[in-house]
C-alpha cells in the first residue's frame, strides 16, 4: 500500500471530527438561542434584577400616628411611594415617635446602660416584608422630610410567608453607619452601598437614630433590588475596606459573638500556665474595674485567655447592669441559660427587641427570671413579642424589688394579663406605650402602685374612660413626676382638673393629640396654675390653644423648658414675647 493512503485516511478522519464538532457547536448554540427566546417569552431570566416595594409592614418600635389611623404611621411604608419626590410634611408618610436629644434631657429620661458597644446607636426600627426572596443588590430609601436618621439596614434569612419556619433565623447587616447630620430637610433617595450576603431574603429591617435631627424624619417607601440567583462576588466587592470592619464582623471571624456565648462561657478546660504574669500582683477589685469597661462579647473573648481572667469574666459583679439589646439578633434560650450563673446579682436588665420569631421561649424566659430576678430593679422588655400572661406573672412573682418596667410596644400581651402588674407595689416607672392594657387592669395598678413617679400610657387605645383613670391618679399617685397621655381620645377638663389637683409634683405632661380638651373650659389655664413645677408640656395639634393659655403658662410655669404647640393657632408676636419670658429649649 502506498504511503499516501494512510496520510489521506488520517486527514479524512481529522476533517470528519472537525465537521462533527462544528455540528455539535452549532446545535448547542441553536438550542441555547431557542431556550433564551423561550425564556424571554415565558419568564424573566433568573439573573435579571427584580425591583420590589414592601408588601407589608411586619413590626416596628414606635410611630407618630394613631393605632386607628394611617396618618404618620409605619404602615405607610407598604406599597409604592405616596409622596416622593415631593418634599415636606405629609400625613401619608411613616414617622417615628421622637427626634432630637430633648427626650434624653426631660424629667422622664432614663439612665443609659453602660457597656453599650459604640457601634450600636439604634433608637427605633421597622421591619418590612417583600413578595419575592432575592439576593439584595441595592436598597433605596425614599426620605421625604429631614433625612439622615437611618443608621442600619439588615436582612433576615426567614421568609415571613413560608409555612415552615426555619430552625435557625439569621440576621445579616447590609449596611451600618453612625448618625450623620444632613444639611437641609429636602427629599432624597438614600442608596447606601450594601454588602452581598449568602442567602436570599424578603425581610428587610431599618434601624434609625434621630438624635441629630431638627425635626421628625419622614419615610415614604423602601425599594428592594435583587436577583434570584446568588451573584458571583465581584472583585470590587471582594476588596476589604478597613473602615467597614465592625464589631459584628469581628465576632463572626473569631467565633466570639453572642450566638456562641454558651460555648465560650462554658469552657472549663483552659491551658495551664505557671503564672498569670503581672495580673497576679493586681488587686482583685482593680481587675474587676478594668473589665467593667468591656462589652459583653469582649468579656467572652477575654474569658478564653487564662483561668484567672476566666474567673473574673464570670464574676456576677460584672453583670450588675446588663444590656442585651445591642445583640438582639443573637440572643436565644441558650444564651440566657448560660448567663444564669453569672447574673445572680443582676439589678438592671435590658432585653428590648430580643426573643422574637421563637428565639426566646416563655419557658426559657421564666427559667432565667426564677434564677436571676430576686435583685432585679429595672427590666426593659420593649418590643418583646414573646411575652404573654405567664411571663408577666413570673415577673411579678420573681422580681419583688422591681422599680422600673418597660413594656413599650409589647402588643401581643393580652389585656387581662396586665392585672398581674398590680402585685409589684414598689414600681416607680411603668411604660405601657402601645399596649393592650384595659381600664380595669390599669385602675388596679394605680390603686396598688402608689409609688409611681413615671407613667406612660401613650397610644393605649383600649382604655374607655381616661377621666376615671386621671381621677385615680390624682387620688393615689401623689408622687407622679411625668405622665404620657399621647393620643388618648376621651380625657376632658374634668379629668385634667382631678389630675392637676392630686399630682402637683408633675414636671412633665404629654397631652398631644387629645382632641377632647378645649381651651374654652379653662382646662389649660387651670393646669398652669396647679402645676408650677412643669418643665415639659405637650399640647400638640390642639387647635383650641389660645394666647391666654400661653400667657398663663409663662406666668405660672417659670421652670418650663419644653413646650410643643405644633399645629395650633399661634400669634407670632405673642410667642416671641413668651420665649423671652420663659427659657425654652424647644
Amino acid at each position: 500500500m502506498s504511503p499516501v493512503f494512510p496520510m489521506l485516511t488520517v486527514l479524512s478522519m481529522f476533517y470528519y471530527m472537525c465537521l462533527r464538532r462544528r455540528a455539535r457547536t452549532a446545535t448547542r448554540g441553536e438550542m441555547n438561542s431557542r431556550r433564551a427566546i423561550e425564556s424571554n417569552t415565558r419568564a424573566l431570566p433568573i439573573n435579571v434584577e427584580i425591583v420590589q416595594y414592601a408588601k407589608e409592614v411586619l413590626d416596628f418600635s414606635s410611630h407618630y400616628g394613631s393605632e386607628n389611623s394611617m396618618s404618620y404611621t409605619m404602615w405607610n411604608l407598604a406599597g409604592i411611594p405616596n409622596v416622593y419626590p415631593s418634599s415636606g410634611d405629609f400625613t401619608q408618610t411613616a414617622v417615628f415617635r421622637t427626634y432630637g436629644t430633648w427626650w434624653d434631657r426631660c424629667p422622664s429620661a432614663r439612665l443609659p446602660f453602660t457597656r453599650t458597644p459604640p457601634t450600636f446607636c439604634s433608637q427605633d426600627y421597622v421591619e418590612l416584608a417583600y413578595e419575592e426572596p432575592v439576593y439584595p443588590t441595592a436598597v433605596h430609601i425614599l426620605e421625604t422630610y429631614h433625612p439622615g436618621a437611618v443608621v442600619r439596614i439588615l436582612a433576615c434569612s426567614a421568609n415571613p410567608y413560608s409555612q415552615n419556619p426555619p430552625a435557625e433565623v439569621r440576621w445579616e447587616i447590609l449596611w451600618s453607619e453612625a448618625p450623620t447630620k444632613v444639611n437641609g430637610p429636602q427629599a432624597r433617595q438614600f442608596t447606601p452601598c450594601i454588602k452581598q450576603i449568602n442567602f436570599p431574603t424578603n425581610l428587610i429591617r431599618l434601624e434609625v437614630n434621630s438624635s441629630l435631627l431638627d425635626y421628625y424624619t419622614e419615610l415614604d417607601a423602601v425599594v428592594l433590588h435583587g436577583v434570584k440567583e446568588r451573584p458571583v462576588l465581584s472583585l470590587k466587592a471582594s476588596m476589604i475596606d478597613m473602615n467597614d470592619i465592625d464589631e459584628d464582623e469581628d465576632e463572626e471571624k473569631y467565633g466570639c459573638g453572642m450566638d456562641t456565648l454558651n460555648k465560650q462561657f462554658s469552657v472549663v478546660t483552659l491551658r495551664e500556665w505557671p503564672t498569670n504574669g503581672y495580673f497576679d500582683k493586681l488587686p482583685y477589685e482593680l481587675i474587676q474595674l478594668i473589665l467593667s469597661h468591656l462589652t459583653v462579647p469582649d468579656l467572652c473573648r477575654l474569658a478564653q485567655t487564662c483561668k484567672l481572667l476566666y474567673q473574673h469574666c464570670c464574676d456576677p459583679l460584672q453583670y450588675i447592669h446588663l444590656s442585651l439589646q445591642p445583640y438582639w439578633a443573637r440572643i436565644n434560650d441558650t444564651s440566657l441559660e448560660y448567663l444564669q450563673s453569672r447574673c445572680t446579682l443582676i439589678q438592671w436588665l435590658n432585653l428590648s427587641w430580643t426573643g422574637n420569631r421563637g428565639a426566646i421561649s416563655v419557658s426559657g424566659f421564666s427559667r432565667f427570671l426564677k434564677v436571676c430576678g430576686s435583685e432585679l430593679v429595672r427590666l426593659e422588655l420593649s418590643c418583646g413579642h414573646f411575652l404573654n400572661e405567664t411571663c408577666l406573672e413570673v415577673i411579678t412573682e420573681m422580681c419583688p424589688n422591681l422599680q422600673e418596667l418597660n413594656l413599650s410596644s409589647c402588643d401581643k400581651i393580652p389585656p387581662q394579663a396586665f392585672n398581674h402588674i398590680a402585685k409589684v407595689g414598689s414600681l416607680k416607672r411603668l411604660i405601657l406605650y402601645r399596649t393592650k392594657v384595659e381600664q380595669t387592669a390599669l385602675l388596679s395598678i394605680l390603686n396598688f402602685c402608689s409609688e409611681l413617679q413615671h407613667l406612660s400610657l401613650g397610644s393605649c387605645v383600649m382604655i374607655e374612660d381616661y377621666d376615671l383613670i386621671a381621677s385615680m391618679m390624682g387620688a393615689k399617685c401623689k408622687k407622679l413626676r411625668s405622665l404620657d397621655l399621647w393620643r388618648c381620645k376621651n380625657i376632658t377638663e374634668n379629668g385634667i382638673a382631678e389630675l392637676a389637683s392630686g399630682c402637683q409634683l408633675l414636671e412633665e405632661l404629654d397631652l398631644g393629640w387629645c382632641p377632647t380638651l378645649q381651651s374654652s373650659t379653662g382646662c389649660f389655664t387651670n393646669l398652669a396654675r396647679k402645676l408650677p413645677n412643669l418643665q415639659k408640656l405637650f399640647l400638640t395639634a390642639n387647635r383650641s390653644v389660645c394666647d391666654t393659655d400661653i400667657e398663663e403658662l409663662a406666668a405660672s410655669c417659670t421652670r418650663l423648658r419644653q413646650l410643643d404647640i405644633l399645629d395650633t393657632p399661634r400669634n407670632t408676636e405673642f410667642l416671641c414675647h413668651f420665649y423671652q419670658e420663659v427659657n425654652l429649649t424647644h
